[in-house]
């Protein structure tokens, strides 16, 4: 799970891709396919793994978007992963049951590589392009079975292309073979008020992928249909890795499924934090500034009050401190 990092602009480039997310779940619903897919990565002559977890939504009988978390695995001096929204075209054959299709569009990447000056690792950011081609055969109960080739244009970054195989679930189902082509759209916000206490582990993006305990307290809201809002109060504990506690605030593209039961959501913030840097390398400090969460998040809900929540937080810095914040908590609904 490592990852990538050291950047300029942290806030404009993650709130692009929330922001194109939410474009997308506006003019639609709810979600209609979540798929995980994992297989060999192929650069210049080296050999790795890659994996991804995506979102993928109908916008008619020949188009779809997706929203994917994409890890391109251990290349030499490169530790990459990042976000990509997609556009597709799809053609359905075999009377629905297949579909073969196209995608391309922005990947925003994550890299942690050597250091060009003193320190043993520097995060990276940068943009690429993710292309695509994708063949999905739909089974009769919501699974589908899937291929799929994936090359990354990087800007800044070696190239790479990856062959991936996995499964897909239909999350809203049309009750026919096939995907659903568009989703069924909804009148009330997902969201009404929310408090969460979480507690996982920060994992640092270096070459060792140093880890300490984690804690958070969330409050959410939901603002609109599909939008909720959420302030938190983070801690990231840690010897070998600077301490920081601060507070963050992140707007979330939100979507529920099984009658409301089950939620899916991206979120994009900034987060001011004061760190605590006794003991530490210099490479490894940092003095408080403003960096960026971009985050997925998924919740179930028990009854009317209840719910447990799992978050994965990446913290974008710009002083070589990128982590990834993974928790798990329980929260009440009022």
């Amino acid at each position: 799970m490592s990852a990538n990092r050291s950047s300029k602009h942290v806030l404009a480039p993650l709130s692009a891709l929330l922001f194109g997310a939410l474009a997308g779940f506006s003019s639609c619903a709810q979600a209609q396919e979540f798929s995980l897919l994992a297989g060999p990565l192929f650069s210049a002559g080296s050999n790795t793994y890659s994996w991804s977890a995506t979102y993928r939504e109908g916008l008619g009988r020949y188009a779809a978007w997706s929203f994917s978390w994409l890890n391109e695995g251990h290349l030499p001096n490169h530790h990459r992963d990042g976000q990509a929204l997609q556009a597709w075209g799809r053609m359905p054959l075999w009377n629905d049951r297949l579909e073969l299709s196209a995608g391309a569009g922005p990947y925003r990447y994550f890299d942690t590589t050597a250091a060009s000056a003193g320190g043993d690792y520097s995060n990276t950011h940068g943009w690429g392009v993710l292309a695509s081609l994708r063949a999905a055969y739909y089974f009769d109960r919501r699974w589908i079975a899937l291929a799929q080739l994936n090359h990354v244009h990087a800007f800044g970054g070696p190239n790479t292309t990856a062959l991936l195989f996995g499964v897909g679930y239909q999350l809203e189902a049309s009750g026919e073979p096939g995907p659903r082509e568009r989703p069924v759209p909804r009148s009330s916000n997902v969201t009404n008020n929310e408090l969460t206490v979480m507690f996982g582990k920060t994992i640092l993006n270096s070459n060792e992928s140093e880890s300490a305990s984690a804690g958070s307290l969330e409050y959410r809201r939901g603002l609109w249909r599909y939008v909720d809002v959420s302030a938190s109060y983070l801690h990231e504990g840690g010897h070998i890795q600077s301490r920081r506690d601060g507070i963050a605030v992140q707007l979330w593209a939100t979507r529920a499924f099984f009658g409301d039961s089950l939620t899916l959501s991206a979120g994009v913030g900034p987060y001011v934090a004061i760190t605590q840097t006794d003991n530490l390398p210099q490479d490894r400090t940092g003095d408080g500034r403003v960096s960026a969460l971009f985050a997925v998040s998924a919740s179930y809900r028990f009854g009317s009050r209840w719910l447990a929540r799992v978050t994965w937080n990446r913290v974008v810095t710009r002083y070589n401190r990128d982590t990834d914040l993974i928790e798990g908590g329980i929260g009440v609904r009022f």
